[in-house]
């Protein structure tokens, strides 16, 4: 059983993170850490509508999800949860005027 840790992170440099969550699975889809942070962050209220948003955000690029020291762009992508997996969410922040 590993642990992951959600961070949420801003291109400014803010960072806030998560209490380590438990993981039984030693592998899962991004999609599937993507629905275990939603459901973390709303319960079983809103959940389906939550999360339906934040995978629309994410394949409109709108965040970008690192786990480790690489990048994953694909939510159907296995992810390996270890020990104290850290799993990045780096909101991208527009530029102005484009």
């Amino acid at each position: 059983m590993g642990t992951v840790t959600f961070v949420d992170e801003t291109t400014l440099g803010a960072r806030t993170a998560t209490e380590p969550l438990a993981v039984p699975e030693e592998r899962l889809r991004l999609r599937e850490l993507i629905a275990r942070r939603v459901a973390l962050e709303t319960g079983p209220e809103g959940y389906g509508a939550a999360l339906a948003r934040v995978l629309d955000a994410f394949a409109g690029n709108g965040f970008l999800v690192l786990v480790g020291d690489r990048q994953i762009e694909d939510p159907e992508e296995w992810v390996t949860v270890g020990p104290a997996t850290e799993v990045v969410f780096l909101r991208l922040v527009p530029l102005v005027g484009g």
